[in-house]
């Protein structure tokens, strides 16, 4: 498959053998999410955004796993690398109780096969204009909000705030900060203590539903004021926020609702989570979203693109004790630590952020042109490779999706009917261009639904 050249083909979607293989998958499998009735071929070939399914259909994947495989298919640096590294077995070991080096080097940082240990490096380097020096490894990106917010409670205070639209996770603490949709976390119990906030992403937002007449001019500053308030400020363990919220609708945080949040926590010393699971790892033009904004966190979330959970914080936040924080298998799996390493050399080393600004501001143009000629598309919104274009109604939503499927571009959508585009971080203006050909025939074969 040439990159330069592979454009979408298919012929009939889902076809027999990907009805035969979704058929055999849910006889056994719980119910959950699943967009399409696409199967991947992972022995056929695949680069790039570029994928074939089991009826030999190629499809352009615009949504990179929802963002958990960044550098789209078979990255040929990061193929190359794996290929070097002799497989071992168990692959997967009890990470929180084994050290593991895949190449016996004197120099642990100079390893040619990085494992959790120069993971963990890589993340405090990537972190420390946040001054974080340190990182628990885990399973999920549930699992890293999950000790995040425990790491917060163990350092004093026992609520948490979190905001409306928001997406944390499927385990139960996790749930409990959910405020995206009632499927979510309905009738499950949930953790005391967590209060809700307006997430503003608009300047209307922001001066109609955050900034208020009270004492302290805003939701959570009239919340906490001394004199007026209804929470007192210790018993706040942490403010948990994505900067750009993904299952609430691609929500950009606003630039004054986030040097509000900066005030606060030098005001009262709050710890600020910054959920960056899908926002993270390049894919907004910056290695974290935050860093687009005038906030200081003092514990980010990743997962997804790392391929691991990582919880990263300071000495500070994290407890002194052993055995507070541990897990099996959190760490354990040495070829998810690799890749992990791997994919954030790659970003460096292919100057990956400056292709996701440039492409970016060329996919943003091409979904606003295509806003201004549909007055269905109400709004395009995100940053980076994260964008997203919001419809009139749910229903067109879902038309459109399936449409754009049908002819071999795949999408997803979030919030309530918005439809989202995560591209690979290395995507050519070639395949933007496709994938807008695709979504604007789509559109049109759709218009009178």
């Amino acid at each position: 498959m040439d990159r330069d050249t592979v454009e979408p083909s298919v012929e009939t979607i889902p076809g027999e053998r990907a009805t035969r293989w979704a058929e055999y998958h849910h006889t056994t499998a719980a119910p959950s999410t699943y967009v399409y009735e696409f199967v991947w071929d992972a022995s056929a070939p695949a680069v790039g955004p570029f994928c074939t399914d089991v009826d030999g259909n190629i499809l352009l994947d615009f949504t990179s796993h929802v963002a958990a495989a960044p550098l789209g298919y078979n990255n040929p640096v990061l193929r190359d690398r794996l290929e070097e590294f002799d497989l071992v077995d168990p692959l997967k070991i009890a990470g929180q109780d084994f050290y593991v080096a895949l190449e016996g080097s004197d120099h642990p940082r100079e390893t040619e096969f990085p494992g959790p240990s120069q993971l963990m490096d890589r993340l405090v380097a990537a972190t420390d204009h946040y001054d974080m020096d340190r990182v628990f490894l885990s399973n999920s990106g549930a699992e890293a909000v999950e000790n995040a917010i425990k790491i917060c409670y163990a350092s004093g205070g026992h609520r948490g705030a979190t905001f409306e639209g928001a997406f944390h996770g499927r385990t139960l603490g996790a749930l409990s900060l959910n405020r995206s949709k009632t499927v979510h976390r309905r009738g499950y119990p949930e953790i005391p203590g967590i209060i809700a906030l307006p997430y503003p992403a608009s300047r209307e937002a922001y001066e109609t539903r955050w900034l208020t007449d009270g004492p302290g001019g805003n939701v959570l500053a009239d919340t906490l004021h001394p004199d007026t308030g209804v929470i007192d400020p210790d018993e706040l363990a942490y403010v948990i926020l994505e900067p750009i919220q993904g299952e609430g609708g691609y929500r950009v945080a606003h630039e004054a609702f986030a040097r509000d949040l900066e005030t606060l926590r030098e005001r009262y010393g709050l710890k600020i989570v910054v959920d960056e699971i899908q926002s993270g790892v390049g894919r907004t033009g910056e290695l974290w979203a935050v860093d687009h904004l005038e906030l200081t966190p003092d514990v980010i979330a990743a997962g997804k693109g790392l391929r691991v959970g990582a919880t990263i914080s300071r000495s500070d936040v994290f407890p002194e004790e052993t055995g507070r924080l541990s897990s099996t298998w959190g760490a354990g799996d040495i070829l998810a630590s690799l890749q992990g390493a791997l994919t954030l050399d790659v970003i460096h080393e292919q100057n990956l952020l400056a292709n996701v600004r440039t492409r970016g501001e060329h996919l943003r143009h091409r979904l606003e042109e295509l806003a201004a000629e549909h007055e269905r598309l109400i709004d395009v919104r995100g940053r980076g490779l994260m964008l997203a274009v919001e419809f009139d109604t749910k229903a067109h939503r879902e038309t459109v999706l399936e449409a754009a499927f049908e002819r071999g571009l795949l999408t997803l959508g979030c919030g309530y009917k918005t439809l989202r585009l995560l591209p690979p971080l290395d995507v050519t203006e070639r395949e933007i261009d496709l994938a807008m050909r695709l979504l604007e025939d789509s559109l049109e074969a759709t218009a009178e639904t």
